[in-house]
């Protein structure tokens, strides 16, 4: 998957009624929306703003990262 489809999916996922909102939401919080990067899986959980390796508890592997570094604001 694409950085774009992973935020599509993490949108959905969480809620949002798209990408837009969901990184404005996460612009001003401490905790944003993360998702596992492995094709695979589909893991989503809340990171730091700038998580890039965060662990996956599905996969096992340091494959989660936020909405914010997916889309390139961090």
């Amino acid at each position: 998957m694409t950085p774009r489809e992973h935020l599509i999916a993490l949108a959905s996922i969480e809620g949002y009624r798209d990408v837009e909102e969901m990184l404005c939401d996460a612009a001003f919080d401490d905790v944003v929306p993360g998702i596992c990067k492995n094709a695979e899986c589909s893991y989503t959980t809340g990171t730091e703003p700038d998580a890039t390796a965060n662990w996956c508890e599905i996969c096992n592997t340091n494959s989660v990262v936020s909405c914010l570094v997916l889309a390139g604001v961090i």
